[in-house]
């Protein structure tokens, strides 16, 4: 009878517990869709609070963490550089890295920690969470086209702080001024230039009319030949090829604008 009772008391206590769970998961989904109102709304402040209740009410609602790691990022403002600013950008790319923990092909967490990182001109790590996000989805143009532009900048901004120091016009080239700058400057870039070139290909064999991409591969070939040292004729022929991929842009945009112009000249609406 004794034991028979402890059973009954066990049930209860599960029952009871259960009850709460059930409740409390309910209680997350309603503080979930309330985020999600205020969100839209572009009630940040109110939508983060409503999604760390809901997460805290129900830690494996991913949903709630990822939503909670995008309000986050909206408060960011790029190029600001605060800490009550940066803060928001790391909030985010920590409740992005939580989702990551439970799903760790979530593409939109992936995305979203590189881009946090981009904008933070934390260039390497940008640059690691993007490679990620191609390995998640390869068929995906924009993580390469990505990779392209860290990897012109990393080797224009230098380029040009030394090209300062020299006093350089802005059509000389290095070899002209100086040979050992322009062989130091090569050696350091020539391997972003090549991934650089190498990842806007990957990005205009799936997206060919990628205009942004074509815009990139131009700068990139004009990085190139300002590091063929002592190579004229390398360096005309990426001059080429520089401008051909400027005209291939202007073609491209030129065809856009057109099919998205319709009769008369009126534009057209544009599918999101």
């Amino acid at each position: 009878m004794k034991t028979t009772q402890r059973l009954l008391v066990v049930f209860a206590a599960a029952v009871v517990l259960l009850a709460g769970t059930g409740c409390s998961k309910l209680k997350a989904r309603d503080h979930l869709n309330k985020g999600v109102q205020a969100y839209k709304n572009s009630k940040f402040e109110q939508a983060i609070d409503h999604f760390q209740q809901a997460v805290a009410l129900d830690p494996t609602l991913i949903n709630a963490r990822l939503y909670l790691a995008t309000a986050y990022a909206q408060q960011y403002i790029p190029g600001a550089d605060t800490p009550d600013n940066n803060r928001f950008a790391e909030q985010a790319i920590d409740s992005y890295k939580q989702v990551l923990q439970a799903d760790p092909k979530n593409i939109n967490s992936i995305k979203g920690i590189a881009y946090l990182f981009l904008q933070m001109k934390k260039f390497p790590l940008a640059k690691e969470f993007y490679k990620k996000a191609s390995e998640v989805d390869p068929n995906d143009p924009e993580p390469y086209y990505s990779v392209a532009v860290i990897d012109w900048t990393q080797t224009y901004v230098p380029r040009q702080e030394e090209r300062a120091k020299l006093g350089m016009k802005p059509d000389e080239s290095l070899p002209a001024k100086d040979k050992k700058v322009c062989a130091t400057m090569r050696e350091s870039n020539t391997a972003n230039v090549q991934e650089g070139i190498d990842n806007l290909n990957k990005a205009l064999q799936l997206r060919p009319d990628y205009d942004d991409a074509m815009a990139y591969m131009n700068l990139m070939y004009r990085e190139r030949a300002d590091i063929q040292c002592d190579d004229l004729a390398a360096r005309s022929a990426d001059l080429k090829t520089a401008d051909e991929w400027v005209d291939k842009t202007m073609a491209v945009k030129k065809q856009k604008a057109e099919k998205q112009a319709g009769p008369g000249g009126i534009v057209m609406d544009q599918n999101k």
